[in-house]
């Protein structure tokens, strides 16, 4: 069995797309329109995992709320310091900034559009 992907449903799919497009690097692999929405699978660079964002005809007014079960997708980064350069480049902030979590791993987090947390990886070269 393999995993494919994970779906979160988007109040403003544009800010959406060029969220995970422009900082998270990830490109549409796929686009489909049923009845009530439409769904865009974005897949990360090295073709391992996707998210599906599914935009509903009848989004509530406020977007959804999420709920306290779930936590973050957890990206990897080369450079936290290259991220960080970017993430202000296209005026997006951080939630939480860099720190060493383990021996010289360091993480970040940010929020999406609608509020979902990213966490941000950099493993430390050295074992």
């Amino acid at each position: 069995m393999k995993f494919l992907h994970s779906m979160i449903r988007v109040k403003d799919l544009q800010k959406s797309l060029d969220f995970y497009q422009n900082l998270l690097n990830m490109t549409v692999v796929k686009k489909k329109r049923l009845d009530d929405c439409e769904l865009y699978f974005l897949e990360d660079e090295e073709h391992t995992a996707q998210i599906e964002l599914t935009f509903n005809d009848e989004t509530p007014k406020d977007g959804y709320t999420n709920g306290n079960a779930f936590g973050h997708f957890a990206f990897s980064v080369s450079s936290l310091d290259e991220f960080t350069e970017k993430l202000k480049k296209l005026n997006y902030e951080y939630l939480y900034e860099p720190f060493v979590i383990f021996s010289g791993t360091k993480i970040a987090f940010v929020k999406d559009p609608d509020g979902n947390e990213i966490e941000l990886i950099e493993k430390s070269n050295e074992k």
